[in-house]
């Protein structure tokens, strides 16, 4: 199904961003200009390229915008198309088919014809399947429409090669806690859109809270104050007082009870790998469900997993690492929610495999002679002979090739004097 802000289907230039009273709040603060858009620098900065293209210094491309949810694509379109005074046409991919598609290319070859140019904004183009893609090959080729297509997965996979080719890609970051906290402000200050006349009052440490709880999508920050500051009884003053309990009851006490850069999160962050150490699988389970469900970066607990991987099993079990790191590479393609279940699996095999701390005794041992010997000179014997002087000097003399001279391997001493026969690695 296919939706305008206009009254009729495909008909007037739209705004794209007006929304009534009865709109939730993150849709009435939707920024109505590129002054009121909080985030993105990179891309809406001074002389960046979305700067440009909305200060009208060059012709609109078509465009993925890839970005988490909260992050600003539609707002983005939205500003793009007023600033081109184009007609904006609006589809979500969840509702809309090719016959919604090809409904719009018609109009818009229609509109064109009148010298109108149409903007053809697609929500979450990605569940778009491959037929329904190519339908808007041709249009997007020739000019009858301007793509501006939204997606929070990774537009290499998701999105055809052949359309791919027609578009640029822009990234769009996830929101710092500073950002969002920033957009809570302008709502609760905001008397005509915004939650201003409902008097809410919320410390400066709560509405920190919030920012850094909703993981960087300013639509789950906004709707969590809307519904605190709704469902707070105003007191005699008719002031609604917000506070950590109120906050709770919004947002779900296991993401605001996180705290990204608090104590907290440190403390989750060790159980999860002693409970891995441990070898308690179930342990590790609700460790890494507890970080995961209150927001933590699922960046930061593969790294996590990647040191143990490596300090805990090493090679008693070297497909752990390998484990590992795969989670992690997955995780960074794809992301959260579907993140999760690599991040499970990782975590399940490190708990269960064999445990070694061999490779970090070995390493921290031979770093202790290392720093106490550190002026000890390299054997003449290892080191390369790169020049006719240093040949005459000794460099290299009686340096056995293995492959050669298979003895060398257990004749030839590769530690320097002081330090002949140590072992640092037990293999057993």
């Amino acid at each position: 199904m296919a939706y305008s802000t206009t009254g009729n289907l495909f008909s007037k230039s739209p705004e794209p961003h007006k929304a009534d009273a009865s709109s939730p709040l993150a849709e009435r603060m939707r920024p109505r200009s590129l002054a009121e858009f909080v985030g993105q620098s990179h891309l809406v900065g001074e002389g960046r390229i979305l700067r440009r293209l909305i200060d009208g210094a060059g012709n609109l491309p078509s465009l993925i915008l890839w970005g988490a949810p909260g992050t600003g694509k539609t707002t983005l379109a939205g500003l793009l198309a007023e600033r081109a005074e184009a007609r904006f046409v609006a589809l979500s991919a969840v509702f809309s088919g090719v016959k919604d598609l090809r409904a719009a290319i018609t109009e818009a070859r229609h509109e064109r014809q009148f010298g109108k140019r149409t903007i053809l904004f697609i929500d979450e183009i990605h569940r778009f399947n491959k037929g329904q893609q190519d339908a808007l090959l041709h249009a997007v080729e020739d000019g009858t429409v301007t793509l501006i297509g939204a997606t929070t997965e990774n537009p290499s996979f998701e999105v055809t090669g052949a359309l791919l080719s027609r578009c640029r890609v822009l990234v769009l970051n996830p929101l710092t806690p500073d950002e969002v906290k920033t957009i809570l402000e302008h709502a609760l200050a905001d008397s005509e859109r915004g939650l201003a006349p409902l008097q809410p009052e919320i410390s400066d440490s709560v509405l920190e809270r919030v920012a850094s709880s909703a993981a960087g999508d300013a639509r789950v920050a906004l709707a969590a104050l809307e519904a605190a500051a709704e469902s707070t009884v105003p007191c005699e003053t008719g002031a609604r007082l917000i506070t950590d309990e109120t906050m709770i009851e919004a947002l779900g006490r296991a993401r605001y009870a996180y705290d990204k850069g608090g104590e907290e999160h440190y403390n989750l962050a060790s159980a999860l790998i002693k409970s891995l150490r441990n070898s308690d699988v179930d342990a590790a389970l609700y460790w890494l469900a507890r970080l995961i469900e209150g927001g933590a970066d699922p960046i930061f607990i593969a790294r996590r997993l990647c040191i143990l991987a490596s300090e805990d099993i090493g090679l008693a079990d070297p497909q752990a690492m390998v484990q590992a790191a795969a989670a992690a590479d997955i995780v960074q393609l794809i992301g959260l929610p579907e993140g999760l279940f690599p991040l499970s699996q990782a975590t399940i095999y490190l708990a269960r495999a064999p445990k070694s701390n061999a490779v970090k005794s070995a390493y921290h041992a031979a770093q202790a002679d290392a720093s106490e010997t550190a002026r000890e000179p390299v054997p003449l014997h290892l080191r390369n002979a790169v020049t006719p002087l240093m040949k005459h000097a000794g460099y290299g003399e009686g340096y056995r090739y293995v492959h050669n001279d298979p003895k060398a391997k257990d004749e030839m001493e590769c530690l320097p004097e002081s330090l002949r026969g140590r072992k640092y690695f037990d293999e057993e």
